[in-house]
């Protein structure tokens, strides 16, 4: 679905015809984040990261933030679950699966 900032995410869903509804599905998930809002979407890097790696293993947490009190951005952590291990870069993901999957 296309975000508030116009970019396709897969995360966020959006209802305006029987109610305004907007959330990020993401965010959601992670019981650890503060609350999300629409505007979020313009500094997320979660779009660009599916659009640049589409490895199944991968899963990503999102987290809501704050920076001096009034700055909130997205950070985004990413995980291969076929590797077992953090991934440093999610664009460019773990390095094990590219090689597995030629």
């Amino acid at each position: 679905m296309q975000t508030p900032a116009g970019t396709e995410c897969k995360y966020y869903y959006e209802d305006f015809h029987r109610r305004a509804w907007q959330e990020c599905r993401l965010v959601l998930r992670n019981p650890e984040s503060r609350n999300w809002s629409p505007d979020l979407c313009a500094k997320c890097s979660v779009p660009q990261i599916l659009a640049s790696n589409a490895c199944p293993h991968l899963l990503l947490k999102a987290t809501v933030e704050t920076r001096f009190v009034l700055l909130r951005h997205v950070r985004v952590d990413a995980y291969c679950d076929h590797k077992q291990a953090p991934v440093a870069e999610p664009r460019v993901g773990c390095g094990e699966c590219a090689r597995l999957n030629r």
